[in-house]
């Protein structure tokens, strides 16, 4: 970890100087010559869907239909939102985001927690085990679910050789210096290295609101 008060003040004059630049190729790698500088992007409440659960929420065999590309390859948001309702309230217009899954799984905010009355863990995605559940609301119908509702850890998606040219693998966790007057440092930050990734670190709105982030915002991955 970096200890010396002049390095850390000249990486996050380089971080700042990175602005909000698009650093990203084609293959999913930043475009600049420093792979541990990375660009952000901030993930608002959403939830993936089951076949199961889209047909119950929307009419079976509806499609999702595509309103935006995600930078992760074969991502998209959708069109269709649900609305979530907790035992002590609901929040709704809540983004659908494509393909489907083979489990359903909401993503909330700590903060969306106590708005709808549940405790959601900290977990990587896929991880729903021993985790809360609630009732979605879709146009056609509902479903109550009794898990699947989980606060997402923050992670860095990249391709493996970007992984080995850090040093890192799949599964690892690093620390990420942010820039700006909000600045500092997040710790626990899982690497998420598989093929068809682009390279972008996943925070939620509080921790980008907490660090004064924006989409595309660089960060710099610290090495031991």
């Amino acid at each position: 970890m970096l200890e010396t008060g002049n390095m850390i003040d000249r990486i996050v004059s380089e971080v700042l100087a990175q602005g909000r630049a698009a650093a990203r190729d084609t293959a999913g790698t930043n475009a600049g010559s420093d792979p541990a500088l990375v660009p952000v992007g901030v993930s608002n409440r959403h939830i993936h869907l089951s076949r199961q659960d889209m047909d119950a929420l929307f009419g079976p065999g509806v499609m999702l239909t595509r309103k935006k590309a995600m930078k992760q390859p074969g991502q998209y948001a959708a069109e269709e939102t649900v609305i979530l309702r907790g035992p002590k309230g609901e929040i709704g217009k809540v983004r659908v985001l494509g393909p489907l899954r083979k489990d359903t799984q909401v993503e909330v905010s700590t903060a969306d927690g106590f708005a709808l009355g549940v405790r959601p863990p900290l977990r990587m995605s896929g991880k729903l085990e021993d985790t809360p559940g609630l009732e979605i609301v879709g146009p056609h119908g509902s479903v109550r679910k009794s898990s699947g509702v989980i606060v997402a850890m923050r992670h860095i998606h990249m391709l493996p050789e970007t992984a080995a040219l850090l040093g890192l693998a799949n599964g690892d966790e690093v620390s990420v210096l942010v820039g700006g007057p909000r600045g500092g440092i997040m710790h626990h930050v899982a690497i998420r290295a598989a093929e068809a990734s682009a390279t972008e670190m996943h925070i939620d709105v509080e921790e980008a609101n907490a660090f004064g982030l924006k989409n595309d915002d660089m960060v710099r991955i610290l090495r031991d």
